[in-house]
């Protein structure tokens, strides 16, 4: 005679419960953690990536850094992805430092350009000969040994970004390739100085005078001839910031470098590593302070 068979007991129906996914709940975690991250990145700092040579040789292209979003508080461009409609309204504002590494957002396109702040509001700022004039008076530029920046196979616009340093190509003892662009060092009316790579004449070496507006800065790039910055005009010819930039379109301020990947970067993780560059992580991006470039107006 057969048996019946046996009913499941409690503690097998709890288990099975326990074994369902309860996705709803899964979900609204999931939510909570993108927005949270969102809220970091819009509030407080986000990563950033270098895609350019504009601001060599104190930022290579390949560089990840931190850029901190309160430092002059909160506009429009604040917002992760720039999902905010433009406008000119700030909260908790303050005004950029001279010498500041800063993202800013053209006037046409809501893309992310790194720049330094040259010229802060009702500053008078024109460029002659490729030398900043603040005020009516020349900020030092100083000879400086060239900067040796490595070869390693880097690319912007589908060139190799150190193309246009060709002709300062050179061999160390050791084989390596590098490029030794001339040199100068910047020292701005609060002291902030740092190096700046100027090789050639071209158009944006002069800039008539200007006043810079309330609430704006005027903005250019360390690599004074690669740089798309406050001297151009923006769209499609210059491709630039089309003269000073409202500071409510300023989103933050970097602050220092977390790693720096070479040009043998690939898709293979293995690859990473041995890309890495030495001594470039956790470098500082505000600028030395030294003694005062010039007197204040």
């Amino acid at each position: 005679m057969s048996s019946a068979p046996a009913s499941p007991t409690m503690e097998e129906k709890t288990d099975k419960k326990a074994d369902k996914v309860n996705w709803l709940q899964e979900l609204r975690g999931l939510a909570l953690m993108l927005l949270a991250v969102l809220a970091f990145h819009t509030f407080i700092a986000k990563p950033f990536y270098i895609p350019s040579a504009s601001m060599q040789p104190n930022l290579l292209v390949g560089d990840r850094l931190v850029v901190s979003k309160y430092p002059y508080g909160w506009s429009w461009v604040s917002a992760s992805f720039h999902i905010l409609p433009r406008g000119d309204w700030r909260i908790a504002p303050s005004t950029p430092e001279y010498g500041d590494i800063v993202i800013a957002v053209p006037p046409d396109k809501n893309e992310d350009y790194i720049k330094r702040v040259v010229a802060l509001p009702g500053d008078r700022i024109a460029v002659v000969g490729g030398q900043i004039i603040l005020n009516g008076e020349e900020v030092p530029q100083e000879f400086e040994p060239p900067v040796r920046i490595a070869e390693d196979g880097q690319i912007c616009d589908g060139r190799p970004c150190l193309a246009e340093f060709d002709r300062y190509r050179a061999v160390l003892p050791s084989g390596e390739v590098v490029f030794e662009p001339p040199t100068y060092r910047e020292t701005l009316p609060n002291g902030a100085s740092y190096l700046v790579i100027d090789h050639m004449n071209q158009a944006l070496d002069n800039y008539r005078e200007i006043t810079v507006p309330e609430g704006h800065v005027f903005l250019m790039g360390d690599n004074r001839d690669h740089s798309a910055d406050s001297r151009a005009p923006a769209g499609f010819l210059g491709n630039g910031l089309g003269g000073p930039v409202p500071i409510e379109n300023i989103g933050g301020r970097a602050e220092f470098i977390t790693f720096s990947l070479d040009g043998t970067t690939s898709l293979n993780p293995l690859s990473w590593w041995n890309s890495l560059r030495e001594g470039r992580a956790w470098t500082s991006l505000r600028p030395e302070i030294r003694g005062k470039g010039q007197p204040d107006e």
